[in-house]
């Protein structure tokens, strides 16, 4: 915990009213019966902070999340959370903030302004307060660490109107190459599979979102049943990935899907 947090600290108010958040969210969940939830940054009413410390750990208890009304990947996060559940590792809300574009090391660096889950490491987090211009509220706390090396999957899910859309990519993660002091949230950095480039168009190619769940502890094995199971559409970026024959499965896709809904 960052000192000025403590007891007697010039910023221990910034944690009790994260607190008072994140057990205010705790009740309504609890007494509604809700296994996920949203949040945004405009309508905070009386909310002296963004939810950010409370987003996190109630994530690690097992409730989906989405950023800024996005139910879809709140839903996603649930799925995971289930599927994982017993097993090493975590799934939380991400986002794709920036890239390393050098040639042949590409990696992509995700986090998200405050809510990424802790149950993406093993390591204890720190307890830190900073300033975030968006909300125009009090700085928010929030818990700072990096994801465990090792395999996952991140993965969108999109309404395409007929039908919804999932779209997986299976990727490495790997610390940093750096460390990352202006980036005091939670975050991870992956190597997606096969490559950069063919990940990316066929990312694009899908129409998949900015907003994604990433899970370490179930891969593509899980989400394919998963798909399977609920009648849900899913596009897998692997190691056997062609930008051609990806573009060829969307085609036949949307033709399947047409043809089936008419049976």
């Amino acid at each position: 915990m960052a000192p000025g947090l403590l007891p007697g600290g010039d910023r221990h108010q910034s944690l009790r009213d994260g607190a008072a958040i994140e057990a205010g969210l705790r009740s309504f969940l609890q007494n509604g019966g809700f296994g996920a939830f949203t949040t945004n940054f405009e309508d905070l009413g009386g909310l002296k902070q963004l939810p950010g410390l409370a987003v996190q750990r109630l994530m690690a208890d097992g409730y989906g999340f989405g950023a800024e009304g996005d139910w879809k990947t709140a839903i996603l996060v649930t799925a995971a959370t289930v599927m994982g559940a017993g097993l090493p590792g975590g799934a939380s809300l991400m986002e794709d903030y920036t890239y390393d574009l050098t040639p042949g090391n590409e990696k992509i660096l995700g986090a998200h302004m405050l809510e990424v889950s802790p149950s993406l490491t093993t390591a204890t987090p720190r307890l830190e307060v900073h300033p975030l211009s968006i909300g125009n509220r009090q700085d928010p706390v929030r818990l700072v660490f990096t994801a465990d090396p090792g395999p996952g999957i991140v993965v969108a899910l999109t309404d395409m109107r007929d039908r919804f859309r999932l779209t997986a990519n299976a990727v490495e993660l790997v610390f940093p190459d750096e460390p990352l002091p202006r980036l005091p949230v939670g975050r991870a950095v992956w190597r997606p599979a096969p490559d950069f480039a063919t990940s990316a168009a066929c990312w694009l190619a899908a129409g998949a979102a900015h907003h994604t769940c990433l899970s370490t502890a179930v891969g593509a094995e899980a989400f394919t049943d998963y798909a399977r199971m609920a009648g849900v559409e899913l596009l897998l970026i692997d190691k056997d990935t062609t930008t051609r024959a990806f573009e060829n499965e969307i085609r036949w896709n949307a033709a399947y899907y047409r043809l089936a809904g008419q049976v």
